[in-house]
């Protein structure tokens, strides 16, 4: 009975690691992909949704392209060392996205967390103008002919439910 249960979890523990060598040996790769000819960093590095990033690049001698699931693409031109850019409202908390920094034809990526939560400073969201909801209560924008349809629409329907009403009440002799 013992020798069952000692098989039973050596077995269950080299599920468990032949399961998770492949996570680990995933993390290696992505960790070596920072390395390139020019610097480049996202500070914060965990933002809230809405918040705003510095993207910065150092050693680069043309343009940078920055892109991200999280924020529009952005250049840093020739010259320039950062740019600021606002986090998308929508972006998941807890998410991770990447952020590529392309200089010429080299390239590299770090991380950017979504934190839980709202920014201290927000970026304001641009004006939407809504519907307008009425006047207030009053009659403004109707006409007498959408008074008078409605009127007709309300009254047909009490007349029809008063008719069935009493049609059903005296088939069954009541």
């Amino acid at each position: 009975m013992r020798a069952i249960r000692v098989a039973s979890a050596v077995l269950l523990g080299l599920t468990a690691l032949t399961l998770t060598a492949p996570v680990a040996a995933a993390g290696d790769e992505r960790d070596h992909h920072d390395v390139t000819p020019f610097g480049f960093h996202v500070s914060p590095s965990t933002i809230a949704a809405g918040g705003r990033v510095t993207l910065a690049v150092d050693g680069c001698r043309s343009d940078t392209k920055v892109t991200s699931g999280v924020f529009d693409a952005v250049t840093i031109p020739k010259g320039q060392s950062s740019a600021v850019v606002p986090v998308d409202w929508d972006a998941r908390p807890g998410t991770s996205y990447r952020v590529t920094f392309q200089c010429g034809k080299d390239d590299g990526y770090t991380e950017l967390t979504i934190a839980h939560g709202h920014p201290s400073n927000p970026t304001p969201l641009p004006l939407h103008h809504g519907v307008k909801a009425g006047v207030g209560g009053t009659l403004g924008g109707f006409d007498l002919g959408e008074i008078g349809l409605g009127a007709a629409l309300i009254a047909g329907s009490v007349g029809t439910a008063y008719y069935w009403t009493r049609r059903r009440s005296g088939e069954h002799g009541g």
